[in-house]
């Protein structure tokens, strides 16, 4: 793939990642920010010392603060998916374009959201010893690396079993290594349960939820505006002339 094809895709990555964004933000609003809001009434109520002034109003935070967090994410990592993207076409089978953007946001959902967030699932405000986040936020992003580590391991591996064994031994041998490097992975990494007393467990399952919708809405919409954007650039239909009809095909004439 030239350099020119790339620059292409990457700009329709960064494209696609921010019209990602926009529909992750509807969801962030609607879903997290309120159960956000109740996380923080609780701290509130709870808490026995109060600080100074806060910088940054909840208000604009919830509104400003998180539109120009999530585009920005939107648009970054729709530039990295775009380049692995590139990488992957052509290497994990015969799928055009559009199959291809759609199978790498569902293993990215996976790899870098679904797997780590087993292990290290998010917390709203007031969930969290602040002494532990510099130490769990280490651990998230090393889970993050593994999972995608141990993804790529899995289809390299199942593609090199796939001559001996068949294709589905071959997915199956894999996808069972996939799952047993991950869980020893969980059992050996430490794990936090830090939720305040009396905090209710049902709003931080409808957060911990939220988080996980806006992640699926992210990298669903992403493959699917990348699919198109990628296979209008990589195979286009062939043009022809406005207003002319197809050419017709010539018929022999009889003496």
């Amino acid at each position: 793939m030239n350099s020119v094809t790339v620059r292409n895709l990457l700009v329709r990555g960064m494209l696609a990642g921010l019209a990602a964004g926009v529909l992750a933000l509807v969801v962030s609003y609607f879903l997290a920010e309120p159960r956000v809001d109740e996380a923080i009434a609780f701290e509130e109520a709870h808490a026995h010392e109060h600080g100074g002034e806060e910088l940054v109003t909840r208000a604009m935070q919830s509104t400003g603060g998180l539109a120009t967090g999530i585009l920005v994410y939107g648009v970054a990592f729709g530039g990295i998916a775009a380049l692995a993207y590139c990488f992957a076409l052509g290497r994990i089978g015969r799928f055009g374009p559009r199959a291809s953007a759609l199978l790498l946001a569902a293993a990215g959902l996976f790899a870098v959201y679904v797997v780590p967030f087993l292990k290290y699932p998010a917390n709203p405000p007031a969930v969290g010893d602040p002494d532990t986040l510099n130490q769990r936020t280490a651990l998230f992003f090393l889970m993050i690396v593994l999972s995608v580590l141990l993804t790529v391991a899995a289809v390299i591996l199942g593609k090199r079993l796939a001559a001996r064994l068949g294709n589905w031994n071959a997915s199956v041998a894999a996808g069972a290594f996939f799952v047993l490097t991950v869980g020893l992975a969980y059992a050996f990494l430490p794990s936090f349960n830090e939720a305040p007393e009396g905090f209710p467990a049902t709003l931080l399952w409808q957060y911990r939820l939220a988080t996980l919708a806006i992640q699926a809405t992210l990298w669903t919409v992403y493959g699917l505006v990348f699919g198109v954007l990628a296979e209008r650039l990589l195979a286009p239909k062939p043009a022809t002339a406005e207003g002319k009809a197809p050419e017709a095909r010539a018929t022999p004439v009889a003496h």
